[in-house]
């Protein structure tokens, strides 16, 4: 589905992990759109807190430090909390009771068999020994997205899973209920996909592969990203013929740099040889340079008065709230666990 295709009725439920500062693949998949998407629909934005947990317990003042990193990054790039409703998942315990209650409509068979899901389990190499709230939090994801009675969840085709199997359990719970309680939400991948690569040509950029470059890289950082860029590795002399596809500096170009028939040029020119590799390295550079100065910039600005930062999202945690236990009474409700 095209982001075009999103409504000014849609309710946007998006949100990040907070395992460390957001890079540039972030900022292509979901952090551009989120600026758009916030001036023609109502959004929550989630800081997923409680998430990383699943797989970093023990690494609690990481997940905390980084509420506030996620945030500032959030702010940098245009996020308008008069605007979006930013909030910390941890704190809305709404969210965890609701997901209680779905846990029972669903099997741990199915959670299994969730594609993400096992990828992810596959990936970290847990084998049996998987933590239960890392098996569970399909359920949990449900709970976010229900909540706030979200319609559009823009993410990336690995995390479809996670969308159907949220409807799954909303179409078994109104079922148990004989009534429309809770709303299906539709997925939305992004035209240009979150799965930008690694500078090393990695198939996507991760932190936990050290191959990214953050939203808050300073001038040599970024610089020195752009170095180390992975290009055609048979292109030895700059007479060579080079490759395009498969190379990491022509794919950055091309989602990042304003001038197509530029890039178009310089890919023809590349194929026939006689353009080295440290000339299309400039061009990028200069490319992400005016990108990331002024993110940079307000980043810094925001950061130096961290007490405001996590007052808006206090307030943002407070409307937040506020919307989830509506839908929490509504749940109860229906089941008959309104007592009194």
């Amino acid at each position: 589905m095209s982001l075009n295709s999103i409504q000014s009725t849609d309710i946007i439920l998006t949100g990040d992990r907070t395992t460390g500062p957001l890079h540039l693949g972030h900022y292509v998949g979901s952090l551009r759109n989120r600026v758009i998407l916030q001036e023609h629909c109502r959004q929550f934005l989630l800081l997923a807190d409680a998430q990383a947990l699943t797989d970093n317990m023990g690494n609690y003042l990481k997940v905390r430090d980084n509420v506030l990193q996620v945030a500032l990054d959030y702010l940098a790039v245009g996020i308008d909390p008069a605007k979006s409703t930013i909030f910390i998942q941890s704190l809305v315990p709404e969210l965890t009771e609701l997901a209680s209650y779905y846990l029972n409509l669903v099997t741990v068979a199915r959670l299994e068999r969730n594609p993400t899901i096992k990828d992810e389990i596959k990936q970290r190499g847990y084998e049996r020994d998987i933590p239960a709230g890392f098996l569970t939090y399909p359920a949990a994801q449900a709970a976010d997205i229900t909540a706030f009675k979200a319609t559009i969840v823009p993410v990336g085709e690995d995390q479809i899973p996670m969308i159907e199997q949220t409807n799954e359990i909303v179409r078994r719970f109104n079922a148990s209920v004989s009534e429309p309680v809770l709303v299906e939400a539709r997925a939305v991948v992004p035209e240009v996909g979150s799965r930008l690569p690694g500078i090393d040509g990695k198939a996507k950029m991760s932190k936990s592969l050290g191959n990214t470059i953050t939203l808050g890289a300073d001038a040599d950082q970024i610089r020195q990203a752009v170095k180390m860029m992975y290009t055609d590795p048979n292109h030895l002399r700059v007479s060579d013929p080079g490759q395009v596809e498969g190379n990491v500096v022509f794919s950055y170009l091309d989602v990042f740099h304003p001038d197509t028939a530029l890039v178009a040029e310089l890919k023809d020119h590349y194929r026939r040889g006689g353009l080295g590799d440290t000339i299309i390295k400039q061009h990028l550079e200069d490319c992400l340079q005016s990108l990331l100065t002024p993110i940079r910039q307000r980043r810094e600005a925001y950061a130096r008065d961290p007490g405001a930062v996590l007052e808006t999202l206090k307030q943002g945690t407070l409307r937040a709230r506020e919307v989830a236990a509506g839908t929490l009474a509504e749940v109860k409700s229906a089941m008959g666990l309104n007592y009194y």
